[in-house]
């Protein structure tokens, strides 16, 4: 007899795998079967969520391959990243990120100034040493400082300007 056949656990989880349908729209209770490195795993979704957020989090936006109830399990899953890993949510979020900036009485989009006010964004970000809250991708790097030569020249850094050559 196989082993599987030979212990009911085994037996059990080997009958309950649930791939992923990426046609299928996924709710917190949906169960999800994943890899992992101790074999293959099932969860509810509203547990994925919880035990690996980043990995979740890739596969819907990065991949496209896993569909989620937005309410439900999108809003919840940003929450997460945040408290999970740091870097990755700065990374996702960019632009869209919460901030702190002179002149407004609470948190903004970092893409309002970013829009409205290239080199106060671009001395609060670089000069004012906020690098590490908002993360600028090479291209709106290159739009930024682009804004900023045309702007007022004479503060833009160096380096920056040298990644416009």
């Amino acid at each position: 007899m196989p082993q599987s056949f030979s212990n009911p656990k085994l037996m059990d989880a080997e009958m309950n795998l649930y791939p992923l349908d990426p046609q299928r729209m996924y709710y917190s209770n949906d169960e999800l079967t994943l890899d992992t490195e101790e074999g293959p795993k099932t969860l509810k979704m509203g547990v994925w969520i919880c035990v690996d957020p980043v990995r979740i989090h890739k596969m819907i936006v990065k991949e496209k391959i896993l569909q989620v109830d937005e309410f439900e399990l999108l809003g919840p899953l940003v929450s997460k990243l945040r408290r999970a890993d740091p870097e990755y949510y700065r990374r996702f979020m960019g632009l869209k990120m919460i901030i702190d900036y002179p002149g407004y009485s609470t948190g903004i989009p970092a893409r309002i100034p970013f829009e409205t006010d290239p080199v106060g964004f671009y001395k609060w970000w670089r000069k004012g040493k906020h690098e590490n809250k908002v993360h600028l991708n090479y291209a709106n790097q290159v739009i930024l400082f682009q804004k900023v030569r045309m702007m007022d020249k004479k503060i833009i850094l160096k380096k920056d300007l040298d990644i416009l050559k």
